[in-house]
């Protein structure tokens, strides 16, 4: 027989995060266990790191755990249909009509999702099956639907057999599955039901009154789970230390009000997300020491998974692409990482497309417009887009495809045409092209211009995709047109591909060039090419800021750190401020160790 665990209590107790917890561990000691949440504003996929959705999925990692977010718009519908589709077939199209009219009542929604969570405490193929519901008013609603539907129904069977979503023969057999659901809730074998709340008084009082409504229903309140509790350095810092005193007060009030098992949470230094967090926490769960002080939890760090975001698939080259506002670092940071990929056996390529061309200087060797070997790092090497070289290779080379087919005064029209100022950025374009199509790298990676730029170069297959299709559908046979418009839609599709390409924007912790890249990654995801990550370069060390002038400082960039993360919502690894200049292979091997070797994702940063 199946365990039901539900965790409720007032938004932003930490009931996800229990009820994962609990799950993981559950899962780890094996026993087959599902996590369903009911909660409209789910994060359940945010705290696994995995795309779940409106379906059973098995999480990554964790032998014995599935979950699925109830998404309410689908179960309305799949409900809906499960009820209609019988009827259709024996019912005249005018009774149906009617029929499907009285389904899009607003009760239907309520009662869909409701029997999409009833299926699972029908089903018996988990051991265990986990609630993590909504905030407490939604999830008491939830669980007195079974009662008040199994009268409504009962009532209108005794009379004109109408309910406000049907007729009572279509929904008569969800009286059995809502009966059923009743006894278990009711059972308390069977289900375990799990306040979250935090020491203070809002969410005791929502607790309390939460409790004393399921008691009216027969449902009693097993267990009480107390997060948020500061820990005991808190009272070494004045204010602290007046909020742990006042904690102190209600959790003496706790114990008085609430005579279930409890178990304690300590307050944490970050969110927990991923599977090395979740195990933490729930083995402080379950190892509470029963003198009243939890045991304390030291989450690990989160790590930027570099796999993910930085190396090749194994079908094809990875593109990275380094970009932002001029002068925020993007040369040391793309220099940095190609050191550090080189040196773990990947052959890697970087090319510069900033006219600057700041390259040279930072491995403190010549980098010209060859593909040229940095001396000292095995497998990787080096170019610049040199755009006026560029464009005289793409003249010549035009009017060399030209020569023997046009008229004279065609190819003295055609060598006009090439001096506009157009042809220089087609022909760095055609470079850039060249470079980001080569199959003989397993890395391939861009220190591009300042954003502006940047941008207008990636737009460029875009903007020209257009008119090559028009000069295709206007002159079918010419091969040169066709072959273009091929390349272009495969930099497009190379572009969008998250797989192959990684576009990573450098910013200072500061208003302007956030504001800049920002608008950028937008401008960006209109043309679906998505940002994957941001590096956060040049944060102070807050023990080097010992100075009023440096720690005001510090402050300011411990503020703009989170402002990157929720802009963005993508990993932040973070490059500190060095004691010197960041240049020559031992300055870039030790920026490329701690960019990625170290990469803590700073969205947790708070």
């Amino acid at each position: 027989m199946s365990e039901f665990l539900f965790f409720s209590g007032k938004g932003g107790v930490g009931k996800t995060t229990m009820a994962c917890a609990t799950a993981v561990a559950r899962a780890d000691a094996g026993v087959k266990t599902l996590i369903v949440t009911t909660d409209p504003a789910s994060n359940l996929a945010d705290v696994f790191q995995q795309a779940i959705g409106h379906q059973v999925t098995p999480i990554v990692g964790v032998e014995n755990l599935w979950a699925m977010e109830i998404e309410s718009d689908k179960a309305t519908e799949e409900y809906r249909e499960r009820l209609l589709a019988p009827m259709r077939a024996v019912m005249p199209p005018e009774f149906m009509r009617v029929v499907e009219e009285q389904f899009n009542s607003p009760c239907t929604t309520e009662i869909a999702a409701f029997d999409r969570f009833v299926d699972f405490m029908d089903e018996s193929d988990y051991a265990l099956v986990i609630f993590d519901t909504a905030p407490t008013g939604h999830t008491v609603r939830l669980l007195e639907l079974p009662v008040d539907w199994s009268k409504h129904i009962e009532e209108s069977a005794k009379g004109a057999g109408q309910t406000c979503m049907g007729p009572v023969q279509a929904i008569q057999s969800s009286k059995e599955k809502y009966d059923r659901a009743i006894a278990l809730l009711r059972d308390p074998a069977r289900t375990t039901f799990v306040f979250v709340v935090q020491p203070e008084e809002t969410p005791i009082a929502e607790a309390r009154r939460s409790a004393a409504e399921l008691l009216t229903i027969g449902i009693q309140s097993s267990q009480l789970i107390i997060n948020g509790i500061l820990p005991p350095e808190a009272e070494a810092i004045p204010f602290f230390a007046r909020r742990k005193a006042m904690q102190e007060r209600y959790l003496q009030a706790i114990e008085r009000d609430f005579p279930l098992p409890k178990r304690r949470m300590y307050l944490l230094e970050d969110e927990v997300a991923g599977l090395d967090a979740l195990r933490a926490v729930g083995q402080a769960l379950t190892q509470q020491d029963g003198n009243g002080r939890p045991p304390q939890v030291r989450l690990p760090k989160r790590r930027i998974n570099v796999e993910r975001y930085l190396t090749p698939n194994g079908v094809a080259p990875r593109l990275l692409f380094f970009t932002g506002k001029g002068g925020v670092g993007k040369t040391v940071v793309s220099a940095a990482t190609a050191v550090w990929l080189a040196e773990r056996g990947y052959r890697t390529l970087l090319v510069t497309t900033d006219p600057a061309a700041h390259l040279g200087h930072v491995f403190g060797q010549p980098v010209g417009a060859d593909l040229t070997p940095v001396h000292g790092v095995e497998n990787l090497f080096a170019a610049r887009v040199d755009q006026k070289q560029a464009a005289d290779e793409y003249k010549a080379r035009i009017l060399s495809e030209a020569a023997g087919k046009f008229s004279e005064d065609m190819l003295t029209a055609m060598r006009e045409e090439l001096e506009s100022p157009c042809t220089e950025e087609m022909a760095a374009f055609e470079k850039f092209l060249q470079y980001a199509t080569r199959t003989d790298f397993d890395v391939i990676a861009f220190d591009t211009a300042p954003t502006g730029h940047t941008l207008r170069l990636l737009a460029l297959p875009l903007d020209w995709q257009g008119q090559l299709e028009a000069m295709v559908a206007a002159k079918p046979g010419s091969q040169t047109h066709a072959e273009t418009k091929a390349r272009y839609d495969n930099i497009i599709e190379m572009l969008r591909d998250r797989e192959r390409t990684t576009f990573i924007f450098v910013v200072y912790p500061e208003n302007t060039p956030i504001v800049e890249a920002h608008r950028a990654s937008e401008d960006l995801q209109q043309a679906g090419i998505s940002t994957s990550l941001v590096v956060a370069n040049q944060v102070l060390p807050p023990e080097v800021c010992t100075s009023p002038f440096f720690r005001g400082r510090w402050t300011l960039q411990q503020k703009y750190l989170p402002v990157i993360a929720a802009r963005f919502d993508v990993p932040v690894a973070t490059l500190p401020l060095f004691d010197a200049e960041v240049k020559r292979l031992p300055a870039l091997r030790a920026a490329g160790e701690t960019l990625w070797g170290e990469a803590d994702d700073t969205r947790l940063a708070s």
